[in-house]
Order: C-alpha cells, then structure tokens, then sequence
C-alpha cells in the first residue's frame, strides 16, 4: 500500500515545530563493570508531562513486542529540558562519569539495563503508539552501524522524534570506543567528556539536505520463500518532485543497475529470490541529473536467505551445532507437540529419535497446536537464548497428521546435569526425587527455582508455566517415585520445567531407575554398561536416527560393545521382566 511519506514528514516537522513531546537523544553503555553507566538521555521539547509516555526495551535477537515498560510518571512536568534514565548499578559510574547529570531530573529503571545490540523506545500510554524510537526492530544490532556496545549515540540536531528508527538522524561512536576510558576504568577523562558532554541536542537542526532508506534496513536478511521486498524512502531539507516543482528527485541503482529516476517518495517493490543478494544505491540529484553538492546518497545491501530442508528435529540440531543458528528451516519428518504454553504461543516438540526443540512464536505466526498432536512441515529459523535453542516460525506450513501422546524418557539427575544440551526441551523424567523445600508448609509460586534431589545430586525445577495447575499448591514432602517435565537449561544448568500436577507422580508401576543404569553416557570408550537389579535376561536394541537397527544383544548386567558403531546418537531399548525403557545414547 502506498504510504504517504511527505505528509508523514510534515507531520514529523509539525511535531518539532509546536513541541510539547520527548525525543531520546543520547543512549550510551558504558566502559565500567557490566556495562555501566547506562544512560538514556530524553529531552522534552515544549512542557512535555511524563505521565503521558513509558519507555520500553527489545533485546538481544528477541522479535516480537518490546517489553519491560516503565512509566515515566515520576519525572513529572519537564519544559524544554533533558531528563535521564539509568539503571540502579550505574550510580557510581554515574557520579563519577557524568557529574553534571541531576539527579532531581533522573529515573533508575531495569528497562534501560541493557546491552549494546538492544532497541529501546517512548510510547504514548493513551493509545501505545510509538512516539520514538533507537535501533532497528527485531534486529540483534551486534556488528550493525548502530551498535553501541561499550559506546554511545547521539541524536542529530533539528531530527526527531521517530516512529521508526532512521539511522541518518544519529551520530555513533562505534562499537568498544570508551573500552579503558572513563574515571571509573582508571582514566583521567570522565565518560561525559568522553561522548561530548550531556544536554548538548539542539532543537535548531541542520539545513543540509537527507535522504534515508527507512526500508529495509542495512543487512536485513528475509526469510525463504520472500518474493518481494518494499523499499521505503525518505528525505528532508529537500523537495523530490517533477522537473520545476521541488528541488531535484533521486537516482537509484539495485545491484550496479540503473533504475527509472524517482520524483516522488513512493515505496518501491522489489522482485527478490531465495540466495540472493541486492545492494541499492541512492543518491540526490538536481533537475540537471547532476548530484548535488555536497554529495547526498547512501547504500543498503539486503537478502533473501536460502533454506535447508531436514528430516527432523535431531537433523535441525546437528545442523545448528555444525553450522551456528540464524539458518532458516524446514522440518520434513513428523514431530509431537508434548507441551504448550499461551506465552509466545510457545510449543515444545519432539522426533521419534528423542530430539526435541522448543518452538518460540512471538509474533503468532503459528496455528496452536495442542499436546499430542503429530505436525510436518514446520518452516522457521533459529536462535539461542539463554544457552536454549529456539525455533522461530516463519510460516504457518505445518500439517496435522494426527495425535499421539510421548512417554516420558528415564534420566538421572547426574545424567541430565552433565550432558543438559543432549537432553534439552526433550519430555523427561527423574526417579526416586525429593524437593528440598518440602516442609508441609511452602507452596509453588510462578517464576521460581526448586530443588529436586536423588539424595546425591540436585536438579532445578523450575515453575516455567505460570498457568500450571500445581501453583499455590503445597510442595510434596515425601519422596516422589517420578517427575516428570521438560528438560530445560539456563545458560548451561540443566532445568525440569514440570507441565501439570500428573508430572507429580506418588505412586509408579514402571521400571525405576534404580532397576536400569545406563553408563558412561555419552560415552568414548567402545562400550557401555547396563544394570539391572534383576539377574534375568535383558534383550538391548540401539538403532540410529533413520530408525535402523544397529545392535541386537541380550545380557545380564553386563557391558556391551559399540566398537562397529559411528560416534553419534543412537536410540537405545533395553527390556527386561515385561519392562521397557527408551534411552537417548550419545556414542562420541
């Protein structure tokens, strides 16, 4: 749809001109300890009441809304001054760094505790319209231009405010420039005088003319199946329009090829192709064709990324471990969904190869589905946040072939803390466990850390899913013979995210696992050991992840060989007594 720009722009000019609205005008992260002084620095243009607007953050490669919002109420009524935002762990790089920033003018918030590749913005609170905005949305700014890790930004003068980020209107430092600098690393010069000193933005901006490709921003890359891509153009200080009604138009190439000169500001669509490339160049020009002097132009180059289509979620991540995430995907085989949550539209599936990923939808992409149900076809790409991957949809391509539920497989504590990434977002459960907080007395709450115990190692259960039905319920005090949940991690501690009350068992007809012992696993020595406390006859099946048989053995409590077997992972069945168990085995 065509979007009117120059209005836009009269509207934004409009704004300046009778005041009366906040603009973020410097961000910085500073050069001490985690990153502080952080400091978001506002200025408000005409008698601007803070009651009116919040400040909100993105962060890291999230997509999605932006989050964390604190109202700005506590800043009162500013008229043509700069107020700052910081956080609590800045104070002494505050008072040391940015002496002249009054503190009766200052708000500590956790929403601007953040890095140099994070977006942040002002919102009107009547309606949550954007009234201002740094940083390009969903995208992690880590090697972008705006990046400010260990740096600063500042807002050129006369520019903002802006409902979406337009680069041209902020000067950067560049990534690491205050890395060693400041008081508080040592130095003789204070971070202030660093940046260029604080409450230097200016209303009264330059008369030089801008041109700003708005969209798509540098080194946006597309997902696979894209076909087209808007363009989107702006410029101030200079008229684009025929021959004799402005003050020239634009001269624009894609890819080093010329393309029809534009007199308007119009969005333009551009034809795109899977594994592809495209570099836009534009520049201002006069009613001559000759560029104006100074020299006015700027180049963006973008992409389509190429898909990899694999067979299933144990694939996927050998795939990610080989290659990184960011890839985009197609999940052909079938896969379970064995949890969901109305968080992010979040849903964790699973292969018949015991490999499981978390689906994290944001942006609810993806038809919801329910426990139990069987899809193919998933599209999406990748991400790692907090050491878990995620698997971000892209499309909504997936079929319902059916529904059937996934038991549980049997893991130790000291199996699970030793390998969490082998088992992450996979339906496990642990045996013989105890919570050490049950007293009788203390209850679940949401967002919480439990420990569970086997009596030698512990385990974090965590209360991931603020719906669960065990909530404000008492903590068992007895040993529970199994709990069961998703395997989960947090930067590398392995986590059981427990779904309901029935993960909670207090009584159990299966094998436990102090009937079955699987070791060393993952193991590097040729073979592995499997424990019973039954002397009868054990039949052990390992097949690998096309579901091939690789090993058919029978024993009693004795070791088995793995030397005709490739390193990998492989799928190991052990019965015993009617009994069976269904174990992941990591061969390196």
């Amino acid at each position: 749809m065509k979007k009117l720009y120059i209005l836009t722009f009269l509207f934004l000019i409009s704004i300046v001109s009778y005041g009366q609205s906040p603009i973020i005008t410097m961000v910085v992260d500073g050069p001490c300890s985690g990153g502080n002084p952080k400091v978001v620095e506002i200025y408000a243009d005409g008698a601007v009441d803070f009651a009116l607007y919040s400040i909100q953050n993105q962060t890291n490669a999230n997509t999605g809304d932006f989050g964390n919002t604190q109202d700005l109420s506590a800043l009162g009524t500013v008229t043509d001054g700069f107020v700052y935002i910081t956080t609590g762990g800045s104070a002494d790089g505050i008072a040391s760094d940015f002496p002249t920033i009054d503190a009766g003018t200052t708000l500590e918030s956790n929403t601007v505790n953040i890095n140099g590749d994070d977006r942040i913005r002002l919102i009107l609170n009547s309606d949550l319209s954007v009234v201002d905005q740094f940083g390009v949305s969903d995208t992690d700014g880590s090697g972008s231009t705006w990046e400010y890790l260990d740096s600063y930004a500042k807002r050129v003068d006369g520019t903002g405010p802006d409902g979406a980020f337009i680069e041209a209107n902020w000067t950067f430092g560049g990534a690491n420039t205050l890395d060693g600098l400041g008081i508080c690393s040592g130095g003789t010069v204070n971070v202030e005088t660093e940046v260029g000193g604080v409450g230097t933005y200016s209303t009264t901006g330059s008369t030089n003319p801008v041109l700003a490709i708005t969209a798509p921003s540098d080194g946006a890359e597309f997902a696979p199946g894209t076909t087209e891509v808007t363009m989107s153009v702006i410029t101030q200080n200079f008229v684009v329009a025929n021959p004799g009604m402005g003050d020239g138009h634009i001269h624009w190439q894609l890819n080093t090829v010329m393309q029809p000169m534009k007199y308007d500001l119009d969005d333009v669509v551009i034809p795109v192709t899977d594994g592809e490339t495209y570099t836009v160049y534009m520049e201002l020009v006069d009613d001559s064709h000759t560029p104006i002097a100074p020299a006015v132009n700027q180049t963006i180059t973008f992409s389509v990324a190429s898909g990899t289509t694999v067979a299933d979620i144990a694939a996927l991540r050998a795939d990610v471990e080989t290659n990184g995430a960011g890839g985009y995907y197609t999940i052909s085989g079938g896969v379970t969904v064995t949890h969901t949550d109305g968080y992010q539209n979040r849903h964790w599936i699973q292969d018949s190869n015991i490999a499981g990923v978390l689906i994290y939808d944001a942006d609810d992409v993806l038809t919801t589905y329910s426990e139990g149900d069987n899809i193919s076809g998933l599209q999406g790409t990748t991400l790692i946040s907090n050491g878990v991957l995620r698997f971000i949809p892209t499309a909504d391509s997936a079929t319902l072939n059916g529904n059937a539920m996934v038991s549980p497989q049997l893991v130790t504590i000291a199996e699970l803390n030793a390998n969490p990434d082998d088992y992450e977002s996979e339906l496990i459960q642990v045996a013989n466990v105890t919570f050490v907080d049950g007293d009788g007395v203390a209850t679940f709450s949401t967002g919480s850390n439990y420990d569970l115990t086997d009596g030698t190692n512990t385990l974090v259960k965590r209360t991931e899913f603020f719906g669960a039905d065990y909530i404000d319920t008492v903590i068992p005090s007895t040993e529970l013979p199994l709990v069961a949940g998703v395997a989960g991690e947090f930067n590398g501690t392995a986590q059981i995210y427990v779904r309901s009350m029935s993960d909670l068992t207090l009584s159990v007809n299966a094998v436990t696992a102090t009937q079955f012992s699987v070791y060393p696993n993952p193991t590097s020595l040729g073979y592995v050991n499997i424990k019973s406390n039954s002397a009868s006859m054990m039949s052990v099946q390992i097949f690998d992840i096309l579901g091939k048989l690789v090993k058919d053995a029978n024993t009693t409590n004795n070791t088995i060989s793995l030397s005709n077997i490739n390193s990998g992972i492989y799928i190991l069945k052990v019965e015993q007594d009617g009994n069976s168990i269904t174990k992941k085995l990591v061969i390196k």
